[in-house]
């Protein structure tokens, strides 16, 4: 029964997708969390937060060195990112902590970036995220994990730490957007003119 049970743990860990889903998993537990305001919550969301942050690395992983890179992955894996990030950002948003403008513009490229991949897949464009869209990704992680945790810790305000990360991840949501655009745009320009 144990080695049953250990098998089978061992396959779900192997199974990227499982680890994607996991992601889409822990958004409810994040938002139950972030109903309330106090250093327990914020902790243990940083903490559910980070960990499913972590199986964005790993499922990609996984996913190339075995071979398992499959069309539901490729649609999953950018979906449960997006879920994870937006709902963490706009709990921080109802509890204070970032500013609602901001989201907005973080949101709104997410959206449109998103949108546009759809539309420019089905014409067979490269639509793989660029080393500005890493990066973006990588600032909102970081921004994010401090400012769950928010209170003070050992002399160290996590709020402060976390605020210059997201000015950053700002800064870089816009760029890696602007990049995205400016990507799309040369293809859909270079489309044009071969059929003309």
């Amino acid at each position: 029964m144990l080695s049953n049970r250990r098998e089978m743990f061992s396959r779900i860990l192997k199974d990227p997708n499982s680890l994607t889903l996991f992601r889409v998993g822990a958004v409810p537990l994040l938002i139950v969390l972030l109903l309330f305001d106090n250093r327990a919550c914020g902790l243990v969301a940083a903490f559910v937060f980070s960990m499913a942050a972590i199986t964005d690395y790993f499922d990609g992983y996984i996913a190339r060195r075995y071979g398992m890179v499959s069309n539901l992955g490729k649609m999953l894996d950018p979906l449960a990112d997006k879920l994870l990030v937006a709902s963490s950002l706009i709990m921080l948003t109802d509890l204070g902590r970032v500013p609602a403008w901001a989201i907005c513009i973080i949101l709104g490229r997410e959206l449109a970036v998103t949108g546009l991949r759809s539309v420019v897949t089905d014409q067979g464009a490269d639509v793989s995220a660029s080393m500005l869209g890493k990066y973006k990704t990588g600032f909102q992680i970081a921004a994010i994990i401090p400012l769950l945790i928010h209170y003070s810790y050992l002399g160290i305000n996590f709020h402060a730490v976390g605020m210059p990360l997201f000015w950053i991840a700002l800064v870089i949501t816009l760029w890696s957007g602007a990049d995205y655009f400016v990507r799309l745009w040369k293809h859909v320009y270079a489309d044009t003119a071969d059929e003309g």
